[in-house]
């Protein structure tokens, strides 16, 4: 991998989303907004918030990230920038972690914004340490973008690539144990939820919520991060120049 060409097409990157208000709007403000709606819906009950404001500080970032970072790939296939891209020196490896790059700058912005809004104004009261929080949400957030560039490739057209967002998020958000203890879920549904990285970023905001670092929080950050790094693995390996 070259550091140069890595490093120019992070720069690209960012200057492609910076002219691009409304990108900018869904991965910066609509986190927020989303947080802040949930803090109104439960206004009479703050451990509710409490309860389940954690998970979704981590859910809000991976979901937009997912979906921005699938459509920014794609677009460029489609467009036949990536193959004209190809035929120069820059090698696949430069391409995906120059994307990786930019939008983990951009993940590190959103994850700070919605963590000051969230633990600042909105009240959301996290027994752990603040630090781990905001970093198991910026975890969450390069998650996202990471499983978003690697099924872009899998995708012929922006429309297919929105289509893998209920497709690949859902099942792991009804799985994760948000909504329902995985210890009560059926054996099948259990194993399926084991494999899914979104269980451990939610396990591990549970577990800030009401306590401390422990092994298995430290077992959770392990995970998230592994995945992220075995994501961007495979999506190099599976880049390909054109969507059809």
């Amino acid at each position: 991998m070259n550091r140069r060409a890595t490093l120019a097409t992070t720069a690209r990157v960012l200057r492609q989303l910076r002219h691009d208000p409304r990108t900018i709007a869904l991965l910066l403000a609509v986190p927020v907004l989303l947080l802040t709606l949930l803090r109104y819906v439960y206004d009479n009950k703050p451990l509710v918030f409490d309860h389940v404001g954690g998970p979704l500080l981590a859910l809000f970032p991976f979901t937009t990230m997912f979906l921005v970072s699938s459509v920014a790939m794609l677009r460029e296939r489609v467009s036949g920038t990536l193959e004209r891209l190809l035929t120069t020196p820059l090698a696949k490896a430069d391409l995906l972690f120059g994307y990786a790059l930019a939008f983990g700058t951009v993940a590190v912005v959103q994850t700070l914004v919605a963590s000051s809004v969230a633990l600042g104004p909105l009240g959301l009261d996290l027994a752990g340490p603040t630090v781990g929080v905001v970093g198991l949400a910026l975890l969450d957030a390069l998650l996202g973008m990471a499983l978003g560039l690697l099924l872009s490739a899998f995708a012929r057209t922006e429309f297919q690539a929105v289509q893998f967002l209920p497709a690949a998020v859902l099942p792991q958000l009804l799985l994760c144990g948000l909504f329902a203890p995985r210890a009560q879920m059926a054996s099948v549904l259990r194993g399926l939820a084991d494999v899914f990285p979104l269980t451990y970023a939610v396990d591990g905001m549970q577990q800030l919520a009401v306590g401390g670092l422990t092994g298995q929080l430290a077992r959770d950050y392990l995970v998230v991060a592994g995945c992220v790094v075995a994501a961007l693995l495979l999506a190099s390996a599976t880049l390909r120049r054109r969507s059809a």
